[in-house]
Formats: structure tokens, sequence, C-alpha cells
């Protein structure tokens, strides 16, 4: 019942001291996390022509983007590794000499109190483009377990803070926890995209690893966007085989997912805005129809308020910067 004039909401969005005061949702750098796209070799920075503002970099050219994002007080970098050459197996994957371990050991001894991720799976590592290797043109969700699992050892003998498998293999977290506990590695977080759905917005993601299928797709083992209560059986299956927290990917379209898991889960709970959110925004902004800055903080926002704990951004330096401001 309505006690107007007496009851006037509008007197705490008086002003903007006022509004930030009883904000209920806070945006913060130390919850972003800002991924990378590492390449072999010195100087090299490739733009990522449909994600402006992001390229494939060497360690030499990404170390000064990670200080940039430190110094802003980003909470992390998830790292994705684009070798110089892919076969059936992926076995670039868990070369100890490969782009995402280099990246690992170099970022370690050169920037102070940076947590780095470690993406885990064969997409961006095997020449035909799916995330595991083949029996004929099915990818073979058991033979592929061993390799995750040998590739997250690796990253995380290079100094990796969390280990993010990817792939939506079944059974991939048991994998990696038991592969790494064996390595001495029991005190590593695992972050799982228990929730990654077969989506359209990857698009520009696939430009820069170029790991688009050679054939097919991947509605086999990435969720199908309809389903919600198969992302919580996902979740808790994954939580059962060891994994610290979760990931709901992508972000914006699936914020009723995010809100779900959040309720039915108590560890921290990742999303990720992913490059087709980023692009859109982006290209939007570009064309004036849009205040770029304005619908960024927007859009993590609301990400943040339907439960997401941290949130992998690509927007995560420039964010941070504006927050500084406000």
């Amino acid at each position: 019942m309505s006690r107007f004039p007496i009851v006037r909401s509008r007197r705490l969005r008086q002003s903007p001291a006022l509004r930030r005061l009883v904000a209920e949702t806070r945006l913060h750098p130390a919850s972003f996390v800002l991924p990378l796209f590492v390449v072999p070799g010195r100087g090299v920075h490739n733009p990522i022509h449909s994600m402006p503002g992001h390229a494939q970099l060497s360690v030499d050219e990404l170390l000064p983007v990670v200080k940039e994002a430190s110094s802003v007080g980003v909470g992390g970098v998830m790292l994705f590794g684009i070798p110089g050459s892919k076969d059936e197996q992926g076995s670039g994957a868990w070369d100890p000499a490969g782009p995402v371990p280099e990246a690992i050991r170099a970022i370690k001894d050169q920037v102070d109190d940076m947590t780095v991720w470690a993406d885990v799976c064969l997409c961006e590592y095997t020449s035909h483009g799916h995330c595991g290797v083949l029996s004929g043109e099915i990818v073979d969700n058991d033979a592929t377990l061993p390799l995750l699992g040998q590739t997250a050892t690796v990253y995380a003998d290079a100094g990796a803070d969390v280990i993010a498998p990817s792939d939506m293999m079944d059974g991939r977290v048991a994998a990696i926890r038991s592969a790494l506990d064996s390595a001495n590695h029991r005190e590593l977080a695992v972050c799982s995209y228990s929730a990654k759905y077969a989506s359209a917005y990857y698009g520009p993601f696939r430009d820069a690893v170029d790991s688009a299928p050679a054939f097919g797709d991947r509605r086999t083992h990435q969720m199908d966007p309809p389903n919600v209560r198969q992302a919580l059986i996902e979740v808790a299956q994954d939580l059962e085989e060891g994994a610290d927290m979760v990931m709901v990917k992508p972000a914006g379209p699936y914020l009723d997912v995010i809100s779900a898991v959040r309720a039915a889960v108590d560890v921290p709970v990742v999303a990720y805005q992913v490059s087709g959110e980023f692009s859109m925004i982006e290209a939007a902004a570009a064309n004036g129809w849009i205040d770029g800055d304005s619908v960024m903080l927007e859009s993590l926002t609301g990400i943040t308020r339907a439960g997401a704990s941290i949130v992998l951004t690509y927007f995560a330096t420039r964010a941070a910067r504006i927050l500084e401001t406000l």
C-alpha cells in the first residue's frame, strides 16, 4: 500500500555521492580478470580486427599489458595460447616451452601480486579445431581427459594460480584434479567452465585464436542454450569432482543462469563476458549509437548484480580506470 507523499524513493537518488552510498551492487577492479592471447616469438603484436584494442601478443609485448592491468588493480589475467604449429592431438598445449607456460613464468617473475589463470582446452592447439582428440569425426571424451590433465600440470609447474578447464568434456575436473594432486599441486585452484554454452557469441574469439572447427560444431559437448536445470547438474558434478570455482559463459545472455547458479552454490561464481558481447558494444559505440563506456559499466553491473563474484571481461583495464574516477 503506497504511503506517498511520505514515502519518496527519489530521495535516495538526489546526488552521485548519495547514489554511490546506497548502491546495492558495486564493481571493483579486483573482481575483473582480463583475457589475453599469447603467441610464440618476440615483438609480435597482431591486432584482432573483430576485437578492437586487443591483439595476439608475444610474451615481451604481453608483459606491459599485464603491468598496466595490475597498476589499476585488475584482479587477474586469463591466458590463451596460440602455438606456432598445430597437430591432431593438440600436443602444443602441454609443451613446457609453449607460449602459455612461458608467459606464466614471465608474469610471475616481473609482475607483483597478479593472479594468473590458465585456460585448459585443446581447441587452440588441434589442427581440426575441436576441443579434444577425435575418433573419426567425434570428439573422444575419455581419450581427451589425460591430455587435459597433462596440460594443466604443465601450467601448474610454470606457476599458474588458477587452472580453468573450458573443454566441457565429462569428467575433466576429476581428471585434472587427480593430475594436479599427483604432481604435488594439491593447493592449486580449479575454476571449471561448468556452464559453457554452445553460443554464437564466440565468433571474435575464434578469430583471435584461429580455433574454428574444420568441420561440424561443438554442440555435442557445449551446453544447449535453452537449458538451465542442466547447468545446475553440470555445476554440481564439477564441484563434486573438485572444482573450487564455477563459471557461466557467456554472461550477458545468460544472467538467469548466473542467478540460478549463485542461488545453488556457496563457492565463487565466475561469469565470462565473451568476445561477441565486447565487440557488439565496441561496434555500436564506434558508430555513435551508444555511449560505450556507460554501456560497458552497465553491462558489468548487470552481470555482477545477477550473482557473479568474478567477471572475465575484455573491458577489465578500461573499466578499472573509469572506476578510479567515480
